[in-house]
């Protein structure tokens, strides 16, 4: 089994690599270095003994993880193989299917319009369309099975989408939205086109549920913008942070990069998706949505992190003022609770409750544990997620982010999750120990 091990070490000094015979390099290592020399025992070297335990264990195919403190990267791993049972290994600048990361990526779009007054959080959200500027609540069926609705008790606001109590939610995790979905199918086509394909399934700002509002965001960007999400995000996004791998397209070069998908079968082992050629045809502009659909690398999206540890900005580029950062860190949820996932479709989801017991809220772009995470996190720290088991947190207490990056499904996999913990257990461990060091 390929493994390719971190480049950057986490160092005491120089004079302990000296004794120890760790390896760290200056500036970004290539992506097609040979592996660090470890020394037994270092911190270092415990991170990447679980990570290669998870791929040789079959949990995951390949894993890409890096870990930052304000000072720079302190940890990167490299393991395993983009696709199972074949070639080529994984690399540091291996592309993958981020999905709903990218809502954190819209979140500081629609934040930076805030800023620039061309948006507001608390006003009605611009009539952009009937199911926003005219939404409807789905109250249940009639007695021939028609859909019944009503008009909301108050207009949707920007606070509401980017917190997810618009009322908007996904049927893969609302079984009311799923048998809603599944009763208009079954109705004639004239009749179906009358109905909102996703009414709200409660009022604004009644209760958390996870779902469509930051595709409405991206929706609010575009036209607030008067540029699509793609150019958007590239010329006040990636471009200023440098992040040349992440977009809603790519090149064939960067698809030759790219991951492939896996699903978990019953038997617990893995099975790759079919080999995907590169599209000669890409999705219109239009079709780019803020809340899924995006390519992103370990690299890139560590960087979006880094520029949020640092109060928003990185390398001399401002993305976000301070006081907006602060503000996507803190309750913007009150006394509202963010719920367990029920899932509707097991084979794309398992339920979700990624700590349980720990109340959580959600501020703007990020869940947050109010609680410490035994082991690993602080109380305060900001995670999120893409379905195909992509993951990062933000530890503004412990100024820790870090990203994990994988291609299973169901989302939530328990195994995969098993190594994901693993490495923040073991990243906080060398930061309790003084270890934890930028090269």
């Amino acid at each position: 089994m390929h493994d390719q091990a971190t480049r950057r070490d986490f160092l005491k000094a120089t004079t302990t690599l000296a004794a120890t015979g760790a390896l760290a390099l200056n500036g970004a290592p290539s992506a097609h270095a040979k592996p660090a020399v470890r020394a037994a025992g270092t911190p270092a070297q415990k991170i990447d003994a679980g990570l290669r335990a998870g791929v040789r264990a079959g949990s995951v195919s390949g894993v890409v993880v890096m870990a930052a403190n304000e000072a720079g990267v302190v940890y990167e791993g490299v393991f395993g193989k983009r696709r199972l049972h074949a070639t080529p290994a994984m690399t540091r600048d291996t592309i993958f299917g981020i999905a709903s990361m990218v809502k954190l990526i819209t979140t500081v779009a629609a934040l930076r319009l805030v800023e620039q007054g061309r948006l507001s959080l608390e006003a009605p959200v611009p009539d952009i369309h009937p199911a926003i500027g005219a939404p409807q609540v789905f109250i249940g069926f009639d007695d021939t099975g028609r859909p019944l609705f009503r008009a909301p008790k108050r207009p949707i606001t920007l606070h509401d989408l980017l917190t997810h109590t618009s009322g908007f939610v996904y049927r893969l995790w609302d079984r009311e939205a799923l048998q809603y979905g599944r009763a208009i199918a079954k109705l004639p086509a004239r009749e179906r086109k009358a109905l909102p394909p996703a009414p709200l399934m409660f009022d604004p700002g009644e209760r958390w549920q996870y779902g469509g509002s930051i595709d409405w965001v991206g929706r609010l960007v575009k036209a607030v913008s008067g540029e699509t999400l793609d150019v958007h995000f590239r010329k006040h996004i990636f471009d200023p942070l440098g992040m040349n791998d992440t977009g809603f397209t790519l090149s064939p070069a960067q698809w030759a990069r790219k991951a492939s998908g896996h699903r978990r079968l019953r038997n617990g082992s893995l099975k790759p998706a079919p080999y995907a050629r590169w599209p000669k045809r890409w999705p219109p502009p239009q079709a780019f949505t803020g809340g899924g659909g995006i390519y992103s690398t370990a690299p890139d999206y560590l960087t979006l992190l880094r520029m949020l540890l640092q109060g928003g900005t990185l390398n001399g580029a401002r993305i976000l003022r301070p006081e907006t950062v602060a503000l996507m860190g803190q309750n913007q949820i009150g006394s509202i609770d963010v719920g367990v996932l029920h899932t509707t479709r097991p084979s794309f989801s398992n339920d979700v409750d990624f700590f349980p017991g720990i109340a959580l809220k959600w501020g703007f772009g990020h869940m947050i544990t109010t609680q410490p995470v035994p082991g690993g996190r602080s109380a305060g720290s900001l995670t999120w997620a893409g379905i195909a088991n992509t993951y990062y947190w933000l530890d503004p207490k412990a100024r820790i982010a870090a990203v994990f990056m994988a291609q299973v499904r169901p989302f939530a996999d328990a195994r995969v999750l098993g190594v994901y913990r693993r490495f923040e257990h073991d990243l906080y461990a060398a930061a309790k120990a003084g270890h934890l060091k930028a090269g």
